[in-house]
Parts: C-alpha cells; sequence; structure tokens
C-alpha cells in the first residue's frame, strides 16, 4: 500500500506545473515548455530503461508490474499533458491536465487492488473532474469534460494489442469533450 501511495503522490505532483501559472508565478507559455521539457525528458529516461537496460530503484517502487517491458505511465501522463497543453486552449488545458493529477490519483486510491471501477469510485471521479473544470468553463462543457475523463479512467481500450492506459487518455479525451461542450454552448446560445 505504501507503494500505491507513493505513485499517488507523485501523480498528484504534476499539479504544480499548471499552479504556476494559476498562481501567477508564470505565464502559460512557460509551462507549456515545461511540460514539453518533462516529455522529452521522460521519454529519454524511457528509452534508457527500455532499451539500454538502466534499471534504478525508484523504478522497483513507482512503476507496476506491467509497466516493465512498456513505457511507464508517468511518461505516458507527461507527453500526454504536453499534447493538451499544446493544442487545447489554455482554459481547457489547465482543467484537462488537473483531471489527470488530481482526479485519477483520488480514482486509483478509491479503486485501489481492483480490476474494475466500482460505480462509486466512477461518481467520485466524475465529481472531482467536473468540479476542477468547472472553475474554468461554463456547466455544460465541465459536466461533457468529466464524463469523458470518467470514461478515459473507467475504460480501458485496446488498440493493436496495447491496452491504452488512461495517464494517455484522460486529459485528451476530457478537453476534446469541453471543447465540443463550449462549442455546443455557443450554438445553443445558452
Amino acid at each position: 500500500m505504501a507503494d500505491e501511495i507513493a505513485r499517488r503522490l507523485v501523480h498528484a505532483s504534476g499539479t504544480g506545473l499548471p499552479a504556476l501559472h494559476l498562481l501567477g508565478l508564470t505565464d502559460w507559455r512557460t509551462v507549456q515548455y515545461l511540460l514539453v521539457v518533462g516529455a522529452a525528458v521522460a521519454l529519454a529516461l524511457e528509452v534508457i530503461r527500455l532499451v539500454v537496460g538502466l534499471d534504478w530503484a525508484i523504478y522497483d517502487r513507482l512503476t507496476r508490474e506491467y509497466e516493465q517491458d512498456n513505457l511507464a505511465g508517468y511518461a505516458l501522463y507527461l507527453v500526454s499533458a504536453a499534447a493538451v497543453g499544446l493544442l487545447a486552449p489554455e482554459h481547457v488545458a489547465i482543467p484537462a491536465i488537473l483531471m489527470l493529477t488530481i482526479g485519477d490519483p483520488i480514482s486509483g486510491l478509491l479503486g485501489s487492488g481492483s480490476l474494475t471501477k466500482e460505480t462509486y469510485v466512477l461518481l467520485a471521479m466524475f465529481g472531482v473532474c467536473t468540479g476542477i473544470a468547472s472553475f474554468f468553463v461554463h456547466w455544460v462543457p465541465a459536466v461533457l469534460g468529466g464524463l469523458a475523463a470518467t470514461a478515459a479512467d473507467g475504460l480501458k481500450p485496446v488498440v493493436a494489442g496495447y491496452v491504452l492506459d488512461d495517464n494517455l487518455t484522460i486529459p485528451p479525451a476530457a478537453a476534446v469533450a469541453m471543447v465540443a461542450g463550449i462549442e455546443l454552448v455557443a450554438t445553443l446560445s445558452l
């Protein structure tokens, strides 16, 4: 359980990058650069780990069994956050990233040890993610973003035999849903 909590704390630490901007300590462009640098460093570390074979003790504590021969969740997390940070509007990117850094660890702790997520875990994920988004967007895109993040957290699609990790899918799913919701609100003049 201690390793699981450590993994979740590392996950939540990603909140620091958007927080730098939200607290007025830096501009969004700097956060975007930091996200890209973080993703590049993570991918480089994964190449060293998977190709060269260098295996640091921290990987034993912070990666799961199924990540031993695949890209680890932290790299997928940083790639996904960087992509959304670069491609989505700031008011959409920030909550989409926070859904991953805050919502997913909460969901993970509530559902630790089970292969499928219980209904209460999915409801908690939806509530946290919708609540986060509501600070940035109208309630319609907030709800759609929360639903998309919850679906990405609860469903594990398989593409070419590879399970798409929720670290990779939560931010883009939430961002696309929120953008669609913003367009819907504009079209319907809500």
